[in-house]
């Protein structure tokens, strides 16, 4: 890596890590190096989105969540830069960078030089960066678990269906109920030995037994065996750290990857009397991962198929498996409804609700409706099909009560537009920071229309104009009615470069 990036990487991690907390008796790393090869982009496999979100922010708010007063500890390396302005400055989170990728011990070992082992004693969690259906009930749920057992380090496992040659998971080895000799294992089976990884379990001689020691006694285990192992390691751990830390650096990397596997910290564990517990998660899809684009893909499914479940009976959504809310709006939709009042909101097929949209009641998005941002809706509101709606960050998109905006209408920046005002289909309207654009009450704009940074008043009635930064008055003609503005175009520019055929 050359000296440059390097620089650059360092001065952003100065920049964006805040102080670690050592009143803080969790801390989770999260590991956040890997680039991921196979899922065949140009962009980190941590910032795949998964439901809207890059899966290593996902991971990182399902621990803050899970964990409210933690330090975090986020491992960079492929694509740091990116990885560390996604999640940004935040309260006692720091960035570690590793170079050279390792293993998931290396990179652990990384982030443990950012503790001082003399002022720190807590749980340390570490999660894989990928995990992006992790929620923070999994996360307390955890924590519950790991304190209640009392023991030294905990793995969080799941239940491999399906063909156990697709399963590239590392396995879980416990300790049989009879050792070799034939002798009862007594309390000590269904203890954690260690755990395997797939591509070591494919290097052994399908001839001899893998044997493994456990107090004392020895433990046998063939390839067919070990491979047919449903029980799987999901990459999330918990340890004390008094512990963590005198290890860490005792893991070796005689392995078929040559690299300094965390996993190894389960038999150190053991070789040292320290106690190791594993826990299986309450539901398995919360501790996917993923390494193909397939597997993101399902993974998003999941994402939605929870989003559905959760409010399908508060909203009308005519398509369960093409639409997205984005999750502060799904809160605030399951929040409205505890109120009592029916929101009568109507999500058509293909509608996109993005982060910071307010919804109100009786709102009908039809099919193919993108709206994200500052955008606030008033009651009675309906959005036409294929409607583009949003705001860059700083400004407010407003539409007040009983607005309708018809088909293919872009609607886009500063702007609000009053009540029972209609904007008919192939209508542009736009606004800015110094130029945002005011529609008044009553107002129907229709034909091949574009307004910008304008100020419209109430109950006029505008067809096929262009009108850019104009203040247009509601002008009262002779016979009592409001004046119409037709056919309204800028002085042409360029016009003596046209000429007829």
């Amino acid at each position: 890596m050359s000296q440059q990036r390097k620089k650059v990487v360092t001065d952003l991690i100065n920049k964006y890590s805040s102080d670690f907390n050592y009143k803080n008796s969790e801390t989770a790393i999260i590991l956040a190096a890997g680039h991921g090869k196979r899922i065949k982009s140009q962009t980190s496999k941590m910032l795949h989105k998964i439901w809207g979100k890059p899966t290593v922010q996902r991971v990182f708010e399902a621990c803050q969540k899970g964990l409210p007063k933690f330090n975090s500890i986020i491992v960079t390396g492929i694509k740091a830069e990116d990885v560390i302005q996604v999640i940004g400055n935040k309260n006692n989170n720091l960035f570690a960078f590793q170079e050279e990728q390792h293993g998931t011990g290396h990179a652990v070992q990384i982030a443990l030089k950012k503790i001082n082992p003399k002022k720190y004693k807590g749980i340390v969690y570490i999660l894989p960066g990928d995990m992006g259906l992790i929620d923070d009930l999994t996360m307390k749920m955890f924590k519950r678990e790991f304190v209640k057992s009392k023991t030294d380090m905990m793995v969080l496992t799941g239940m491999y269906e399906g063909n156990p040659y697709e399963n590239s998971y590392g396995r879980i080895i416990r300790v049989k109920p009879v050792d070799d000799s034939g002798k009862p294992s007594g309390p000590d089976a269904g203890k954690v030995i260690e755990i395997i990884e797939y591509k070591d379990i494919l290097s052994l001689d399908e001839k001899i037994p893998y044997v493994r020691k456990f107090n004392g006694k020895n433990y046998s285990y063939t390839r067919e065996e070990l491979i047919r192992n449903n029980e799987f390691n999901s990459g999330v751990f918990a340890f004390k750290f008094n512990y963590l830390v005198k290890l860490i650096n005792k893991i070796k990397s005689d392995n078929v990857q040559g690299e300094i596997y965390i996993t190894d910290l389960i038999a150190l564990f053991n070789q040292n009397k320290l106690s190791v517990s594993a826990v299986s998660a309450k539901q398995q899809h919360v501790i996917m991962g993923f390494n193909n684009k397939s597997v993101l893909k399902e993974m998003e499914a999941i994402a939605r198929k929870n989003v559905y479940e959760q409010i399908k009976d508060i909203i009308e959504i005519d398509d369960p498996e093409d639409f997205f809310i984005a999750d502060d709006v799904m809160k605030e939709i399951i929040q409205a409804d505890k109120k009592g009042n029916p929101l009568d909101i109507k999500i058509g097929k293909g509608v996109y609700v993005g982060e910071g949209v307010k919804l109100n009641y009786n709102i009908k998005f039809r099919k193919n409706v993108y709206i994200d941002g500052n955008v606030l809706l008033g009651q009675n509101v309906t959005i036409g099909e294929n409607v583009h709606l949003s705001c860059f960050p700083g400004q407010k998109l407003e539409l007040k009560n009983g607005v309708e905006i018809l088909w293919n209408d872009i609607v886009k920046g500063n702007i609000t537009i009053g009540e029972n005002s209609r904007i008919e289909s192939s209508v542009n309207i736009t606004g800015s920071d110094d130029f945002p654009t005011l529609i008044g009450k009553n107002v129907t704009v229709k034909g091949t229309s574009y307004i910008f940074g304008s100020i419209i008043d109430d109950d006029l009635f505008i067809e096929h104009s262009v009108i850019i930064k104009k203040k247009v008055d509601k002008l009262i003609r002779k016979d009592g009615k409001v004046q119409d503005i037709k056919f309204f175009l800028p002085m042409p520019e360029g016009i003596d470069a046209i000429d007829d055929l």
